[in-house]
């Protein structure tokens, strides 16, 4: 598939709708353009921050033994208290 826009004299272009669907983009999102295999990608400048989040964690669950949704639970839990602890000089 495949759409059509018109650059004006600025250099601004319409993204289609169906094209903004696509990518989950709304209004005042950042676009992001890349090139790639001899060609121009145009994708969500959040959805690559996003990917860019979940490479950089890779492997952190594991390491810190996350497997559910309980553990994630408990980490925050176990830092809470710590950081409340810290607070309060140790006295709990």
């Amino acid at each position: 598939m495949f759409d059509v826009s018109r650059v004006t004299s600025k250099g601004q272009v319409t993204i289609p709708v169906e094209m903004r669907r696509k990518l989950g983009l709304r209004e005042g999102d950042k676009v992001v353009f890349m090139e790639q295999d001899g060609g121009i990608v145009i994708a969500n400048a959040a959805m690559i921050a996003l990917k860019e989040v979940q490479t950089a964690f890779t492997g952190d669950a594991e390491r810190l033994g996350l497997r559910d949704e309980q553990d994630v639970v408990r980490l925050v839990k176990e830092t809470r208290k710590e950081m409340w602890e810290e607070r309060r000089g140790g006295n709990a």
